[in-house]
């Protein structure tokens, strides 16, 4: 493996990460560039899916961890507004995790889960399932074009 691999996929890595937190970033470009460049497929879909899968788990701590102060010290939430998140994520249910991978809401979902207490194992399996499949389609896109 050369240099530009190894610190493209390095770069994927850390930009999948970036981009599974609350921070505005995306990862597709990274991932995009690399498979047309020639890297291998299947490992450009692993490392995105994982570096995006613990950026997941980082928004699942800190809801587990701190959704108190986070979310009624810094965005000035209301129980009465915690409670109505809580009612509409147990609406649609665990399976909403699937959609993780969703731009705007899918950030929030993995975080509410940590608030929600979703068990970890259940969160780590449809986390991860969404991101593998979003990153599996969006690779074959990229190589059938």
């Amino acid at each position: 493996m050369d240099l530009f691999s190894e610190l493209g996929l390095w770069g994927l890595g850390i930009s999948a990460f970036l981009a599974a937190t609350l921070l505005p970033l995306s990862s597709e470009l990274v991932l995009s560039a690399l498979l047309l460049a020639g890297e291998n497929t299947l490992t450009v879909i692993f490392i995105a899916t994982f570096a995006n899968v613990l950026g997941s788990i980082v928004n699942y701590l800190i809801g587990r961890w701190g959704a108190d102060g986070i979310l009624h010290r810094w965005f000035k939430l209301s129980s009465a507004q915690t409670d109505k998140a809580e009612h509409q994520f147990n609406r649609y249910g665990k399976w909403s995790l699937l959609f993780s991978w969703l731009p705007i809401i899918g950030d929030p979902l993995t975080f509410i889960a940590g608030v929600l207490k979703v068990r970890f194992s259940l969160f780590l399996i449809l986390v991860t399932l969404g991101k593998f499949g979003r990153y599996w389609l969006l690779s074959q896109a990229v190589l059938a074009s």
